[in-house]
């Protein structure tokens, strides 16, 4: 009997520890969005996709199949839209063609049997109009003050220019409508990966190379919560530097860049008494790569002392690296400025794979009031938290102990 009750009687110490120790209150973000952020899905289904090379299937599909997987890990409250290209003219008039253009879904909450039902639907038909598309999918999206973004999905380039896809990428970003356009290509044709690298740079996006449909079930989820996380704030264009002392100086806020092979781009924030640096970065792998690969952030001080560093690395798969880091001054130390250098690992496995442009990253800075030095009630540093433990676990055993002998009384009495 003893022992069946020993749980009860620690479970009373552990709390009597935790109430000597204070338990810290929970912090949540007020933050409110102005509206929920959109994304729409632009597919090519043209009749290219009928190509049997992923994974011994069609590359529709792969699509097809890949599109039930993320619709059903959608959100009930995601505003996504799908418009498709390609897939209502199978004649030979490319003036007909390449207006063959629809909205499938409109924006707004999915219905996931409709959506599905609608994409298993589509089979390989016609021409590729993707400067058409982009043009149609950016007023679907509309305007606004939070960002947009457009998942483009193709498996070749644009056959209908004009307008070509890429000038259609900078005229909308152009136009400060705050969109985004990242594209996956079901290729890994040079001439496809160069428009759509295009595309993708000339409004802040990411481009990537798929060649599985696990790949690009998960590479189509990252994006869509991409979408969730980071919407409310455009990321501006940003150009580091190869060393701290002429570096951009950066205020909270989201930022855009490219790096190449192996290079280090150094920004600068300035960091006040009291505050704490929070800064995180994503790179986008958007072509082939070494295996073993890595990226590093770090946080230095003007002097070259090294502050604190995050990492992450991957084994081969096109994907995106993300990392991030924490740093407070001392107390009462004086406000500085914090150099922020962004690092990486990559090489080309082929002597003729392009350089340029770099890889396309996004670094996201945050300044915010330190946390509490650890000394109050609830936290406590060396000695003085030694001893808050000894006593905590010293008042547990004297309740165990004191339990343990009166349950032995009241058994030996009965």
């Amino acid at each position: 009997m003893i022992f069946r009750r020993r749980p009860a009687a620690a479970l009373l110490g552990t709390l009597a520890a935790l109430s000597l120790l204070g338990v810290p209150p929970a912090h949540a973000d007020e933050t409110t969005p102005t509206e929920p952020p959109k994304v729409e899905l632009v597919l090519d289904i043209s009749g290219s996709m009928r190509a049997r090379d992923i994974e011994g299937h069609s590359r529709i599909s792969v699509l097809q199949q890949s599109f039930n997987d993320v619709l059903d890990a959608l959100p009930a409250e995601a505003q996504v839209g799908i418009r498709v290209l390609g897939a209502t003219y199978p004649g030979n008039v490319k003036a007909v063609g390449c207006k063959d253009t629809q909205q499938l879904v409109p924006i707004g909450p999915i219905d996931k049997l409709e959506a599905k039902t609608a994409v298993a639907t589509l089979r390989p038909t016609g021409f590729t109009p993707v400067g058409l598309a982009l043009r149609a999918a950016a007023r679907d999206l509309g305007t606004g003050e939070t960002t947009r973004r457009i998942v483009l999905i193709t498996d070749g380039e644009d056959t209908c220019a004009p307008p070509d896809p890429c000038e259609v990428a900078r005229e909308l970003a152009a136009q400060g409508t705050h969109l985004v356009v990242d594209t996956l290509g079901l290729t890994l044709n040079d001439k496809v990966r160069r428009q759509l690298t295009c595309i993708a740079s000339a409004t802040g996006g990411t481009y990537t190379a798929v060649t599985s449909k696990t790949q690009l079930t998960n590479r189509i989820n990252q994006l869509v919560d991409r979408a969730a996380t980071t919407y409310t704030q455009t990321p501006a264009q940003v150009d580091g530097t190869d060393n701290c002392t002429g570096a951009p100086l950066l205020n909270p806020g989201a930022y855009t860049d490219r790096e190449q092979f192996q290079e280090h781009r150094w920004y600068r924030v300035p960091v006040r008494d009291g505050q704490e640096l929070r800064a995180s970065v994503s790179v986008s792998l958007d072509r082939a790569l070494n295996r073993d690969y890595g990226v590093l952030l770090r946080a230095v001080s003007q002097d070259g002392r090294e502050l604190v560093r995050g990492t992450d690395a991957g084994s081969g798969r096109t994907d995106v690296l993300s990392t991030g880091l924490r740093w407070s001054a001392e107390q009462d130390a004086p406000d500085q400025t914090v150099c922020l250098v962004v690092s990486n690992s990559f090489s080309s496995p082929t002597a003729t794979s392009a350089a340029t442009p770099g890889m396309p990253l996004e670094l996201t800075v945050g300044v915010v009031d330190s946390s509490p030095a650890p000394n109050g009630p609830d936290l406590g540093r060396g000695w003085g938290l030694l001893g808050l433990l000894a006593l905590a676990g010293l008042v547990g055993g004297l309740l165990f102990g004191w339990l343990a002998r009166w349950r032995v009384s009241i058994w030996r009495a009965n």
